[in-house]
């Protein structure tokens, strides 16, 4: 299966929870980026609903940097493939052994000035960084450097963009101390008792829900 690095994992609040099965902690596998977050749906979005001057200045962006990159690197590092078919709330992700870049649409057409100047050449840095040096951690001192020396880019490594379009339905969770938002998948799995989740800040298990709609 292709590795992918999530790049620009939307900044969490207070209320994230930590999974538990039954008979041991499980936590669940994280993306790349010290963040994580619950998996959220989208809609993917064809690449012919994208209106083609966003395309454009994408494609632009992304093969400036590249040119950049191959000149101060003195190589002639490939053009990876652009996918906008990237679900959830992931600005977007890089596929090492695909080498493609996958963007998030529904977020590309509510920020495309900032997916031009920074998620492009972030997730560009990433593949980069595969070629150049292998596998590596994902948001280490090499890719800091790709992003800073390279390509000029600011490493920031999460994005802050407005998430209620990419939303779907939620539950409402309350312990002791605040309510927390669980996908209809985590709902379900407590409901079949697969599975409880625990406040990382009370540590109090979650004993209520109510179903919020964000379409």
């Amino acid at each position: 299966m292709a590795q992918a690095y999530r790049a620009y994992c939307p900044q969490l609040n207070a209320d994230r929870f930590v999974g538990r099965h039954p008979a041991k902690l499980s936590g669940v596998k994280r993306p790349p980026c010290s963040l994580h977050h619950l998996p959220l749906s989208s809609v993917v979005m064809k690449t012919s609903r994208l209106p083609i001057a966003v395309q454009q200045a994408v494609m632009r962006s992304l093969r400036e940097k590249l040119a950049q990159a191959n000149l101060k690197l003195e190589r002639h590092y490939p053009e990876p493939r652009l996918v906008y078919q990237q679900r959830g709330t992931a600005a977007g992700t890089a596929w090492l052994q695909t080498y493609e870049i996958r963007l998030n649409p529904v977020l590309l057409m509510e920020n495309v000035d900032a997916f031009v100047n920074e998620v492009v050449p972030h997730e560009l840095a990433h593949l980069l960084v595969w070629k150049h040096f292998g596998r590596v951690a994902p948001h280490g001192k090499e890719w800091k450097w790709m992003m800073e020396s390279v390509l000029g880019v600011p490493a920031r490594r999460t994005h802050q963009f407005e998430l209620q379009s990419v939303r779907r339905n939620t539950f409402t969770y309350r312990c002791k101390c605040q309510q927390h938002q669980l996908t209809v998948r985590r709902h379900n799995r407590i409901v079949r008792g697969e599975a409880t989740y625990r406040c990382v800040h009370c540590r109090s298990d979650e004993h209520t829900s109510e179903l919020q709609s964000r379409t």
